[in-house]
């Protein structure tokens, strides 16, 4: 089985722990849906959020919606000038038997303009 990396993106609304939540369940829902992707199948996530994300941890909204038990890692996205504010990113590792062409990336809300070539 190979580990494939799938990147995705959300631009939140605003700095609350509901929207934080609500953004990356929503993100987080459409990564494992648009790769048929189980629990199981999942090795590691990653999360970034840009410096101006300080009320709540991107990786809640992975235990709440039943990820607990996958290895999770927050981390503070470089402070560009001029970077789109309020993003958080992913990269989720799984195990994927696809070509790279097939794996699905999502990138949601404003965040579509982070990579216009992956965006649906």
């Amino acid at each position: 089985m190979r580990i494939r990396g799938i990147r995705g993106a959300i631009q939140l609304d605003k700095d609350t722990p509901d929207e934080m939540v609500s953004a990356v369940s929503e993100l987080l829902s459409q990564m494992l849906a648009a790769n048929q992707l189980e629990t199981e199948d999942l090795v590691s996530i990653i999360f970034t959020a840009t410096p101006d994300l300080t009320s709540e941890f991107p990786a809640v909204a992975a235990r709440k919606i039943g990820l607990g038990n996958v290895p999770l890692l927050c981390s503070v996205e470089i402070d560009v000038p001029h970077a789109l504010p309020k993003v958080v990113r992913i990269l989720l590792h799984a195990q994927l038997e696809r070509p790279l062409a097939e794996v699905k990336h999502i990138y949601l809300r404003g965040a579509t303009v982070l990579r216009k070539d992956l965006a649906q």
